[in-house]
């Protein structure tokens, strides 16, 4: 009698080239993932980079654009200089006064007993008037020559040089006061703008 059974026909037979292409297929998938993962990491590296590389080219133009701004330090300086010399120019100082009060004196010094009314008039109020006026000339003078040295500055500097408004401001002021001063200087100097008083006949 033949022990031996038959397989059965409907029982499934074990196919190891299936298996081989379903775990070549998982590898294959595995593979592509790794891939993309790998590529997304990069991109993002790259992405970083570019960002890190634009923000380090931004400073470093901002550093480069104030290393070349010029400081307007002195420019503003002197403007205010000028400014305010043109002031005490106008309204007076005390260097001013005491130079006018030492020609005062010299000029009585100078006087003799027998002198006119009209050379007493001329030691006690002309000849201060005329050293005050020449002082005050004389600051008028320094205020409109730092001025104009403040204004003319850009010129023989870079083209990109260009001075703060109110610098510009400061500096057409003291050039206005100082030549201001400049007109009052003559005036008074030479007699121009009051005349000198004389003395009655005796």
């Amino acid at each position: 009698m033949d022990t031996t059974k038959t397989p059965a026909p409907n029982a499934a037979e074990a196919d190891p080239q299936v298996d081989l292409d379903k775990s070549e297929t998982t590898q294959d998938a595995a593979a592509e993932a790794k891939a993309d993962a790998d590529l997304a990491a990069a991109t993002d590296a790259d992405a970083d980079s570019a960002l890190s590389d634009a923000d380090l080219d931004d400073d470093f133009a901002e550093d480069q654009a104030d290393a070349e701004q010029p400081g307007h330090v002195g420019s503003a300086a002197f403007a205010i200089v000028s400014a305010g010399l043109s002031v005490v120019a106008l309204s007076g100082s005390w260097v001013a006064g005491i130079v006018s009060e030492r020609a005062s004196v010299a000029a009585r010094l100078e006087l003799s007993q027998a002198a006119d009314a009209n050379a007493q008039i001329a030691a006690q109020f002309v000849d201060p008037w005329h050293t005050t006026a020449m002082v005050n000339g004389v600051f008028s003078a320094l205020a409109l020559i730092i001025a104009t040295f403040v204004l003319a500055l850009p010129a023989f500097s870079t083209p990109e040089r260009t001075l703060p408004t109110w610098v510009r401001s400061v500096s057409w002021a003291g050039i206005g006061l100082g030549a201001l001063g400049l007109l009052l200087f003559v005036l008074m100097y030479f007699d121009l703008l009051l005349a000198i008083p004389k003395a009655g006949a005796a």
